[in-house]
This record gives structure tokens, sequence and C-alpha cells, in this order.
């Protein structure tokens, strides 16, 4: 697994503001905790973030002063428009400890079920999962191919790798394939048109000088 290093400084000013000017220069405000060691403030390269996010990393090293300091990504922050980075949390790991992450979930195929008319929905885009830290995939992909109409698939369902357990409720809904709702109505309504109704009596015309009569359904 390649761990990919990003250059760090120590930030000399903390606040609002601060952050703000830090920002405009490229630069992204960061906190460093964990391991029992005091948290520091640091400043990354907002570009190289946002490169190793678009690539799913989860570990990165950290290098300051001549040393370096793998790290997750723990926690990023968005502006409110869920569109430019704000700020990053990063947490201290050794290489060797099993850690407990979120990835998201890639589904992967075309369900049976989608061919009598269900729908593939995607309920959980993501799972908790724990392994050791050089082993955290970028994803989880599951296979939903052979879905069939009304199955649903569950944590517990998903075949992870060797030495990755699923750490997220086992029963939380990861998949299912459904006859949208829509159009369950419209089919409800289709039989319901079909039920055949009681036979009405049928009246005979009556004739001169004689009285109407009912001619029993047979």
């Amino acid at each position: 697994m390649q761990i990919e290093t990003l250059d760090v400084e120590k930030r000399k000013a903390a606040g609002t503001r601060a952050a703000a000017r830090l920002r405009r220069t490229g630069r992204l405000p960061a906190i460093l905790y964990g391991h029992k060691i005091e948290p520091v403030t640091l400043s990354l390269d907002c570009h190289a973030v946002e490169m190793q996010l678009s690539h799913g990393a989860h570990l990165i090293n950290l290098k300051m002063e001549g040393t370096e300091q793998p790290c997750l990504i723990k926690d990023v922050q968005y502006d409110h428009l869920g569109s430019k980075l704000v700020h990053v949390d990063l947490a201290r790991v050794d290489l060797s400890e099993r850690v407990k992450v979120h990835v998201p979930i890639e589904l992967r195929g075309h369900p049976k079920g989608v061919h009598d008319g269900g729908v593939l929905m995607h309920e959980l885009v993501s799972v908790e999962i724990e392994c050791m830290v050089t082993d955290i995939p970028d994803n989880i992909r599951v296979e939903v191919a052979d879905m069939e109409l009304d199955h649903v698939m569950h944590v517990k369902d998903l075949q992870l790798p060797e030495g990755i357990t699923a750490t997220s409720d086992p029963e939380a809904v990861v998949a299912m394939v459904r006859v949208p709702a829509a159009k369950a109505v419209e089919v409800e309504e289709a039989i319901e048109g079909e039920k055949p109704t009681e036979a009405e009596p049928e009246i005979i015309a009556k004739g001169k000088g004689e009285e109407a009569t009912e001619k029993k359904p047979e």
C-alpha cells in the first residue's frame, strides 16, 4: 500500500479570521490529535488534500520539521454550499494497529429483479469497518447481479475481504430491489378493475297486456 506524503506547517495563529486568511493563500487549516499527545494545529496545501480525497485516500504521511507521522483523515468539513473544503481533522496512527473507518459502498452489476419491473435502491452509501490501518480499502464493492425482486441486502450479508469486519449495524439495509410505489398502485388498480362484478338482473321488456318480468341470472 502506497502512502502519500504531504508537507505540513504548524499554524502560528488560531481563530476564524486567521483560518480565513490561511485559506486565501491556498492552505487548509487542520488539527492533528491522538495517541495521548497534545493536539497540534497545522496547515496543509489545500489542493494536495483535495487530490487525496478524490482518490479515496484514508491514510497519509505528514512531513513536518524533518519527521514523518502516519495519520488517518478522520473528518473533513466543507462550506455551507458543500463545495469548498475548509478544515480537516487528522488522527495519529501506528501502521501495526487496527482502526475503524467509514468507506463508501459501490454497487456493481444489474439485478435480476430489474427485469421483473423492480428498481435497485441504494440505501446505505458507506459502511463502518475495522481493519489494519494499512489494509483500508478505497471502497467496498458489492455485487448485486443476483438480487431478485423484493430481495433486501443487509450489512450482515456483505462479503468482505479477509481481515476486514463490518462494525455498522448488521441489520442496516444496504440495497433492495422493489417495485416503485406508484407502479405498485397502478398494478393493484388494474387488478381491481379486472375483478368480475355481480351480474345485474336482466329486464325482459313486457309485451302488450303483460307484466314485466325479471330474468334471474343462471
